[in-house]
């Protein structure tokens, strides 16, 4: 469908909204998505906000009544997490994210979920555990599960017990010395079993806890949960006899590889007893190689579901469900709707352990789709869900799915959906609710389709519309383009690059997907390798064209563009070519400004794939994807002004790329402003510091565009 058709609907609704400013962006509560209880009576959720007045977070819990809809608040905040488990459908285990001790632990309390207030100390643990997951055995025992770093000899580590060494050197022999924002350390995060033996409520911790996964070494020693994953690296079984969890191959270099395996191991067992399910080779499934996630039990435990992709040195391949049998005895992994041209994410097994619901990106959006055990290779599954991108998913009772998404327009929606696609019920809405977002809606947001020359398929780009939009005035674009590039502008809600933020600064906001974009198929996606500065851009330029030749309330001249990471490259790629002049002033957020630089990066399988081999081997020869698409092959072009972000602790991108970036800028006389924060990462995580980001971009772009007549903020 063309898009020209679903603007003019968006645009006949539009009411009157209030504009949503970055402070009341980053101060408004932010949710947990909603866990129901066994029974499907009530859920339990987080809430949480920052005030920019008092400089003090603050949090608590609700608990959502899924018959009556009525929400109160719950607990105390000083429970970081819940598990429903026990001799009860209101039965908890919860923990404190401290311990009495104040030794850099937690505490496990036990209690029913409608007297939380009469909650009793199970233990407390000298180590920062979390990621809870509980089961609990025929006994009445109850086995759990928790991850935290861990020394080589497989003892709990404590950063606040730790022995602070005399000298700070770190060595290394080999790649992969540093991720994301952590230079990495001996220690490694394992899962840890323990039991609480008891009933009634009543426990008490039994015995030491298990760690499973130090001591399955190689090259390189196994991690579970791995780097920044989290708990959905590892399961418990229904019955608490047995767990999954997912490593790194072992066998290979990690800077090089995705490669993962689940191994699978008896709760009362220890690291001699780990079997891997998915070995490279070991399924009727070869070509089934690469990274792994989500490992799942079902309900009756007869079956564990997984996601794995095939390529081995790719993080955006597309993944693929899996099911093991742990009772077989090479597991008997099969696959469902194989050929499937979508890549699911996370899922959630029905009660009747028959089939997973699974949500994968789709058209912008990312949706829910059940899968049967029964699906074929060619089964194409049916999207039960449409808006939004789930935050999480949970199956009740009498079937039906507790959904918790977000969208451009909502930070939160909770919502019951059939099987079959009814939305039963919406119990909470965000935007409806929350002083801050008063007034946004899905009259905000739009979206077209549009030709371009690098495919025959027409691409997707998302509109969102500035307070009070008339279409008969025009509004300076804010031309967005997004990271990964494996990745895409979904319709979800953002604290970050919060599009309606932007659009009420006085813009229309343009949010295309171009080639690389995820949720169109794999071709999509996998044509960006070898082509960063071609294919993606070209689709860029046709989205402002179309833009310019169709929407008269868009003033194309006096606009501005933006991007972060990959975003951030295609910025400083647009800066040196003819599209750069098409807008008044440019902003690249820690993005690459020399493709020659990529390998210090940490991920070396990313450049490897993308640029279509090792730097060594194609590095600097014309002709190669490290040398063509290098922005600063095109730097005596540079013109447009240009703002810089880019942090210190951002170790996927070092923050040498944003100083050179401005360098050069500053050396052709471009009017250039760089900002930088120490302690932030790839993303700007304080808000604090958000609060600076927004400030000083907005003055930048604003005074360009003509929004603003203040003075040159330079």
């Amino acid at each position: 469908m063309k898009s020209h058709s679903l603007a003019a609907v968006a645009l006949a609704a539009l009411p009157r909204v209030w504009a949503i400013t970055p402070e009341g962006m980053l101060a408004a509560n932010r949710y947990s998505d909603a866990l129901p209880n066994p029974s499907g009576e009530f859920a339990l959720f987080s809430v949480s906000n920052y005030s920019f007045e008092t400089k003090e977070h603050a949090a608590w819990w609700n608990k959502l009544d899924l018959a009556t809809g009525d929400i109160t608040e719950w607990g105390s905040p000083d429970i970081s997490e819940v598990v429903f488990v026990g001799p009860t459908d209101t039965s908890i285990v919860y923990v404190n994210g401290s311990n009495a001790e104040g030794d850099g632990g937690i505490s496990l309390y036990s209690a029913d979920a409608s007297s939380v207030e009469s909650a009793k100390l199970i233990a407390s643990l000298p180590a920062p555990y979390s990621g809870i997951k509980a089961a609990q055995t025929a006994s009445g025992d109850i086995h759990f599960l928790m991850y935290t770093k861990a020394y080589p000899n497989g003892t709990a580590y404590n950063e606040a017990l730790a022995t602070v060494p005399a000298s700070t050197a770190r060595i290394y022999d080999s790649t992969y010395v540093r991720h994301w924002d952590t230079w990495l350390t001996p220690e490694k995060n394992a899962v840890f079993g323990g039991v609480l033996k008891g009933g009634n409520g009543t426990y008490v911790l039994s015995g030491e806890l298990t760690n499973y996964v130090t001591g399955i070494c190689n090259v390189t020693c196994a991690e579970s949960p791995y780097d920044q994953s989290d708990q959905t690296d590892y399961d418990i079984s229904p019955d608490g006899s047995s767990l999954v969890f997912l490593t790194k191959d072992t066998s290979l270099p990690l800077a090089n590889y995705t490669a993962d395996v689940i191994y699978y191991v008896p709760f009362d067992g220890t690291v001699d007893d780990v079997v891997p399910i998915n070995a490279r080779g070991s399924t009727a499934y070869p070509e089934a190689q690469g990274a792994c996630t989500s490992p799942k039990f079902s309900p009756s435990g007869e079956h564990i579901a997984y996601f794995q992709m095939n390529g081995i040195a790719y993080e955006s391949d597309r993944d693929i469900v899996y099911i093991a049998s742990p009772n077989a005895d090479d597991f008997n992994v099969t696959a469902l709707a194989l050929n499937w041209d979508r890549s699911p994410d996370s899922m959630a097994w029905a009660p009747d352990s028959e089939t997973i619901f699974v949500s994968a990106p789709d058209l912008g959006r990312e949706r829910i789709f059940p899968l049967p055990l029964t699906a074929g290779d060619s089964y194409v599954p049916t999207n039960i869900t449409d808006e939004g991108v789930p935050a999480g998913f949970y199956a009740l009772p009498d079937g039906s799915l507790l959904v918790s998404d977000s969208k451009i327009w909502t930070s939160r929606d909770i919502y019951a959906v059939t099987p079959s696609g009814e939305v039963t019920k919406t119990y909470f809405q965000a935007n409806l609710v929350d002083p801050a977002l008063a007034g946004l809606s899905a009259a905000d947001v739009s979206e077209f389709y549009f030709a371009t020359n690098s495919t025959e398929q027409e691409l997707q780009s998302w509109i969102i519309y500035p307070e009070g939009f008339d279409e008969t005035k025009a509004y300076p674009l804010a031309f967005i383009s997004h990271g990964g590039p494996q990745g895409a502008h979904f319709n979800s809600w953002s604290t970050r690059w919060n599009f309606k933020v932007w659009a009420d600064q006085g813009y229309v906001v343009i949010a295309p997907n171009p080639t690389a974009s995820s949720g169109w198929g794999q071709n999509l996606t996998d044509s960006i390798a070898g082509r960063w500065g071609s294919y993606p851009y070209w689709d860029l330029v046709h989205a402002w064209q179309y833009v310019n030749s169709t929407l008269p309330y868009v003033d194309t001249a006096n606009g501005i563009e933006a991007g972060a990471s990959y975003g951030g490259y295609m910025t400083n790629w647009i800066q040196g070519h003819e599209m750069g002049r098409w807008f008044k002033a440019l902003v690249t957020h820690d993005g690459s400004t020399s493709t020659l630089d990529q390998y210090a990066s940490e991920e070396l399988w990313f450049m490897n794939h993308d640029f279509r081999g090792p730097f060594n081997h194609t590095g600097l020869a014309p002709g190669s994807p490290y040398y063509d698409w290098n922005p600063l092959l095109f730097v005596d072009e540079w013109a447009t002004p240009h703002f810089v972000v880019h942090n210190e602790k951002d170790f996927r991108l070092p923050i040498s790329e944003g100083i050179l970036l401005f360098n050069l800028l500053q050396t052709h006389g471009v009017p250039s402003r760089l900002l930088s924060f120490p302690d932030e990462n790839h993303w700007v995580l304080n808000a604090e510091n958000s609060m600076v980001w927004h400030t000083e971009i907005f003055n930048w772009i604003n005074h360009y565009s003509g929004i603003s007549d203040a003075a040159a903020p330079y």
